[in-house]
């Protein structure tokens, strides 16, 4: 008979008006009581992982299309990412190998200290504001009543993921609810509602990272421009959006023939941009089983500054709502939710096991980016002299959204557009 262990939880959720963000990240050089030693292995070891955070978010997409065949796909795999590294900080054995490696890190490469190191970098980069852009990233620890958590854990849990502890009474599970839930619809500004909606009476703790962000394209559309066009999720089906868009506009473009698709770069203000990549015609599923870490740096090395003169883009709200549990274990992240986990660095015994990883996003592109506001004027567009074939790229059929920093490539949002009108 299987021993029952006391239950620990993950939730993890984005939210943003607009889909990518990043602006400024603090760079080790403003640091000054750093050596220039210390800022170069820093740089290295930060971009030696942004390949090994690209395996995992391409490896868990994979994953996340094949579950949801027809379906949009929205999900943060730095949130996710950096919920189970948190998890891993209380994690021993064979349980600690099968997380990190799950994450894609080689641990001959890469010391667990390093692992660490990078993600409080990152999460230091990551929460910053300004007028045009808002970006902020939260870890929170919910504990159940006279449970004690060893001090190396609350101590590394802090320095490291920035996280807050909450004791909370799991025997009443709608308070329960009712405290991690609220905490997390404060933190992404009321996006995210009901992010845990069960929660065993045998839970000890539930872990919750959320990321919420909103900003403005540097080039925005305007809102008169927005009109009514087909979208087609097949050949002879289709549903009706508005479609936004642009005329003339320089941008880095790219057309791939080799994956028979069209890559389209659109920065926000401040240091992030949105990949658009539109496959042809029944070409997606091609596509997709090309999604590597290598594809996306060819892509990147080869897009060029071209004059769009008709840039076509559905505007859209769509969410997703996984319990990544039952996604992990096809990337070998399998130990940790069963009677075999080893989470004795949380508490000091082997009395836990994890019961769900629940991850919410939701998406929304507007015109400017963010919430438009309301504004008369006149728009005054010049004659074109170009003589020859105009480029015209139309988003009128399923597309994929990567989100990156623009100064190293590692992705904060990846999606699929399959239907604009789908929630």
């Amino acid at each position: 008979m299987e021993r029952m262990l006391p239950l620990l939880a993950l939730g993890l959720l984005v939210a943003g008006f607009c889909p990518a963000v990043l602006c400024h990240p603090k760079s080790t050089l403003d640091e000054k009581n750093s050596t220039q030693e210390e800022q170069d292995q820093g740089t290295h070891v930060d971009f030696r992982l942004a390949s090994t955070h690209m395996d995992f978010a391409f490896s868990l997409y994979k994953q996340l299309a094949l579950n949801t065949p027809g379906k949009n796909v929205i999900f943060s795999p730095l949130s996710i990412s950096t919920a189970l590294a948190f998890l891993s900080l209380g994690a021993r054995n064979s349980t600690l190998t099968e997380l990190l490696q799950g994450l894609k890190f080689n641990l001959t490469e890469t010391s667990e200290a390093e692992i660490h190191q990078s993600f409080q970098h990152l999460l230091s980069a990551l929460n910053q504001s300004s007028d045009d852009l808002h970006l902020h990233m939260g870890n929170a620890m919910f504990i159940k009543e006279q449970f004690n958590l060893l001090d190396r854990f609350m101590e590394d849990a802090k320095s490291l993921y920035g996280a807050k502890g909450f004791v909370t009474d799991f025997q009443d599970s709608e308070a329960a609810k009712k405290l991690i839930n609220g905490y997390v619809e404060k933190g992404t500004q009321g996006k995210i509602r009901d992010l845990i909606k069960d929660l065993d009476k045998q839970t000890i703790m539930v872990l919750v990272n959320y990321i919420f962000f909103k900003a403005k394209w540097k080039t925005p559309f305007d809102p008169r421009d927005t009109f009514e066009s087909r979208f087609y999720f097949s050949k002879r089906n289709w549903v009706k959006v508005l479609m936004m868009s642009l005329e003339d506009l320089a941008t880095p473009y790219l057309r791939d023939e080799e994956l028979s698709c069209t890559v389209l770069e659109l920065p926000y203000t401040g240091n992030a941009s949105a990949l658009f990549i539109l496959p042809d015609r029944d070409k997606m599923e091609e596509v997709e089983a090309m999604l590597l870490p290598e594809t996306l740096k060819r892509w990147r090395d080869s897009l060029k500054i071209r004059r769009i003169d008709e840039l076509y883009l559905p505007k859209f709200s769509i969410s997703g709502d996984y319990n990544v549990e039952h996604i992990l274990p096809q990337l070998g992240i399998e130990e940790v939710f069963t009677n075999k986990a080893d989470l004795s660095g949380i508490t000091g015994a082997r009395n836990l096991q994890v019961s769900q990883v629940v991850h919410k996003a939701v998406l929304d592109v507007f015109e400017e980016g963010t919430e438009a506001s309301a504004a008369t004027g006149i728009k005054i567009i010049p004659l074109s002299a170009k003589v020859g074939p105009k480029t015209v790229v139309r988003f009128n059929m399923p597309f994929l959204v990567i989100i990156a920093r623009t100064d190293t490539p590692s992705i904060l949002f990846m999606s699929k557009v399959t239907n604009p009108k789908q929630a």
